[in-house]
């Protein structure tokens, strides 16, 4: 049966390292294993949507197992609300189109969790969907591990340890702000790995006093400097309870209007948030005295060489997404479980989202050792 298959594949949502990997892991598999034949959509959903696609065989996948970045290209665009002509427009149905044009069996989207609601939708349109998850944050649920998160964690870790050295020789506090607007895996994780001083992830909204006095305590001890490693979406208390309650407000909202009303709230807060770290690196020099300097490692963490880590688990991925292709499952998501994978399936992904919870055991690792979480 699945020597006559014909499978789309895409990658979507924000780039991020071993997309490539994924393609290749699915790819080579379906092709060689199960002679399927492979066809991948450019942009992600956009690519689908204006039907645009490059032929996928041995060849093609031949060499970009250690290229950074996707050979297919990404878009965070999504089919029910696609930017086309200055409107938003529902391109559903002319993906479902394009899905029958191509005459596909089924159709693979490596993405994150906005990815997997939107597989969910095309799912519920008709279309046999299977994923695979992949963001540097490691925020998608059901799954134990996605692709990205190892490397964008070494290439975090490496930048901690580098701020370390300038920080000691010039007395200083240095922030180094971390990817993760809503979850703190990585911060967590790069601040464990990299020894930092302070630790601030969204879970766990701060206490600028509680910083300040844990930076002050390190200062009384004779050492003269500070890395506080901050999440993108770290919030002081008040904030967090503000944003909380905006959040809360749209949860219950029945009204579109209101709904929209509450969201453009939403947004400007979070537009507002930009800066939070240049924000609170001034506040930590004014109350500490010592000198304060920050680092944003924005887009360099989802960059460059994938890790092996990450090579692994996308080619291990991508074969259990060719297994479950040629066996007739879809809609489903590839979970990482320990070393081997299961299917889950998307209606228990999409919406949701993986975050520290305040018993992880990585979190009490790091109070032993001394992190100020800001609490």
């Amino acid at each position: 049966m699945s020597s006559s298959m014909r499978v789309g594949i895409l990658t979507a949502g924000g780039d991020s390292p071993g997309l490539n990997a994924a393609v290749r892991g699915f790819g080579k598999a379906a092709i060689g294993h199960y002679g399927m034949e492979i066809v991948g959509f450019r942009d992600g959903f956009r690519g689908l949507a204006e039907d645009r696609r490059m032929r996928l065989d041995s060849s093609t996948l031949a060499g970009i197992l250690t290229v950074g970045g996707t050979i297919l290209g990404t878009s965070r665009d999504k089919p029910h609300r696609m930017p086309v002509d200055g409107k938003i427009v529902d391109m559903t149905d002319a993906i479902v189109a394009t899905y029958r044009r191509a005459r596909l069996d089924a159709l693979v989207c490596v993405g994150g969790g906005g990815t997997a609601k939107n597989a969910l939708r095309l799912s519920k349109a008709g279309l046999s969907i299977v994923t695979l998850p992949k963001t540097i944050d490691n925020d998608v649920a059901e799954t134990d591990a996605s692709i990205g998160f190892a490397t964008a964690l070494e290439i975090a870790t490496e930048a901690i340890d580098r701020l370390h050295s300038t920080a000691h020789s010039h007395h200083r506090i240095v922030v180094a702000e971390v990817m993760g607007h809503r979850a703190g895996w990585l911060t967590l994780c790069a601040g464990i790995a990299g020894g930092a001083d302070v630790t601030l992830i969204p879970e766990i909204p701060y206490d600028l006093d509680a910083v300040v006095a844990a930076i002050r305590r390190r200062t009384r001890k004779g050492t003269n400097f500070s890395i506080v490693a901050v999440a993108e979406g770290a919030r002081d208390v008040e904030s967090a309870r503000v944003y909380g309650e905006c959040l809360a407000r749209r949860e219950r909202a029945t009204d579109e209007g209101e709904k929209r009303a509450i969201e453009a709230e939403i947004a400007a807060f979070d537009a507002d948030h930009t800066g939070h770290s240049l924000r609170l690196a001034r506040r930590l020099e004014e109350a500490t005295g010592l000198e304060s300097r920050v680092t944003i490692l924005g887009y360099v963490q989802r960059g460059g060489t994938p890790s092996p880590i990450d090579r692994l688990l996308a080619t291990r991925l991508g074969n259990a997404g060719a297994d479950l292709v040629a066996a007739g499952v879809d809609g489903v998501m590839v979970a990482a479980a320990g070393e081997g994978t299961r299917p889950v399936r998307l209606a228990r992904v999409a919406g949701r989202r993986k975050t520290v919870p305040l018993d992880h055991p990585f979190l009490t690792a790091a109070r032993r050792v001394g992190t100020c979480f800001g609490d």
